[in-house]
């Protein structure tokens, strides 16, 4: 709930902002604070995207090729994810287990280390719970004499019957599952167990390393497919979420609170991970190499003059890169602006806000519009329930 009024003050200013002013001719506007909240806020979250995307290719990953990786499990097995997130960390090292053992096998050398960044998603194509990760890993592994030894293919079923074992081996252990339910599972045609391995990705191809980085942490819905139509233009008069598929070839109707309980589904706990590092690239190693100095022994992939620290994106560059405008520069002279004072003080807020006009303002009213007539249809047509299907378990 925390998340959600936190969203819900987002930009507001009644809940305080920065005076932004221009140097030169003395333009000023107000900046409202924003609520920095994972997945939920769609602006918020864009934001930290971007940022960790840099950050990665920045920090992390070193010039030597990569692959994306993708694990997913039955549904069966899902469920113990939904009410127990805490397995969601070892999902991640169940499938670092298996990256880490195929790498070293393959390179045959006693010193073969490979790095990993493991992301957790928990969401399906109509945020359906659906716990799997996706890993940005090395296509090699780098050896202690400093130079880095590519892998040769991949045998996926191999892969896959391994990380069944581990995924299987972590749940008896964690008494979710016992050997009746192994052995039921064993005994399936299709084990459920999926692992996919995408095309290497070269060191010089920094953008698409880039895009990846920034999809295995992207938000769990996209605001451009999701439609909303008030209870006024609802055949029984409640309000609903029409949303598209990522293929754009089908829809589903929800009612607003079922669409709504669905999203918050996917919320990350207050100090919950959902990116772990591992390997050549786990924070113990990285801190060891920089401790030594032997951090920059393999070029990074974006090389460029600026230091680590002013390669990191401040906030004004980050909104820059969204909205492809600099909130730093002035839009009247074009001069340069900078932040003079943070108001937090009610009375002091309520004051300026008043003195501007802008205290009875609303900021959260969205803005008028036209539901297309095929949604209207949609919806005028659906006689089913709205609440969304349980999925199959068993």
């Amino acid at each position: 709930m925390t998340v959600i009024y936190r969203y819900l003050d987002c930009g507001d200013l009644h809940m305080g902002f920065a005076r932004v002013r221009c140097e030169e001719c003395g333009h000023e506007y107000l900046l409202a604070f924003s609520c920095k909240r994972r997945q939920f806020c769609p602006s918020c979250h864009q934001k930290r995207v971007i940022e960790y995307g840099e950050w990665l290719l920045a920090e992390v990953l070193k010039d030597v090729p990569h692959r994306q990786w993708v694990f997913s499990i039955p549904k069966r097995l899902r469920i113990y994810f939904l009410y127990d997130r805490k397995l969601l960390a070892k999902l991640s090292i169940c499938a670092w287990k298996v990256m880490n053992a195929y790498l070293k096998s393959v390179v045959s050398d006693d010193t073969a280390v490979p790095g990993a960044s493991i992301a957790v998603q928990t969401y399906g194509d109509f945020l359906n719970f659906n716990p799997h990760l996706h890993a940005i890993t090395t296509d090699g592994c780098f050896l202690d004499d400093g130079s880095f030894k590519t892998a040769p293919g991949f045998i996926l079923e191999d892969l896959e019957e391994i990380f069944q074992y581990e995924v299987l081996k972590m749940l008896k252990k964690e008494g979710k599952i016992n050997d009746a339910v192994i052995e039921n599972m064993l005994s399936w045609r299709h084990s459920g167990f999926h692992v996919y391995i995408g095309d290497r990705i070269t060191p010089s191809d920094k953008t698409g390393l880039g895009n990846l980085a920034r999809y295995i942490i992207r938000a769990c819905f996209s605001q451009e497919r999701m439609v909303y139509v008030p209870a006024e233009d609802s055949a029984d008069g409640v309000a609903k979420v029409v949303y598209t598929s990522k293929d754009r070839k089908s829809r589903k109707v929800f009612n607003a609170l079922d669409w709504l309980a669905r999203l918050v589904t996917h919320i990350p706990g207050r100090y919950e991970q959902t990116v772990r590092y591992y390997g050549f690239y786990s924070n113990k190693s990285r801190g060891m190499r920089k401790k030594t100095g032997t951090d920059d022994t393999i070029p990074a992939v974006m090389p460029n003059d600026l230091s680590s620290k002013e390669s990191r994106q401040n906030w004004a560059r980050l909104i820059q890169k969204i909205y492809e405008v600099d909130p730093l520069v002035c839009p009247k002279c074009q001069g340069k602006m900078k932040i003079i004072s943070f108001i937090e003080e009610l009375d002091v807020i309520e004051k300026i806000l008043r003195h501007l006009d802008l205290w009875d303002v609303r900021n959260h009213d969205p803005p008028p519009q036209k539901v297309p007539d095929y949604i209207l249809e949609l919806v005028c047509d659906e006689t089913d329930s709205m609440i969304p299907e349980l999925e199959h378990w068993y």
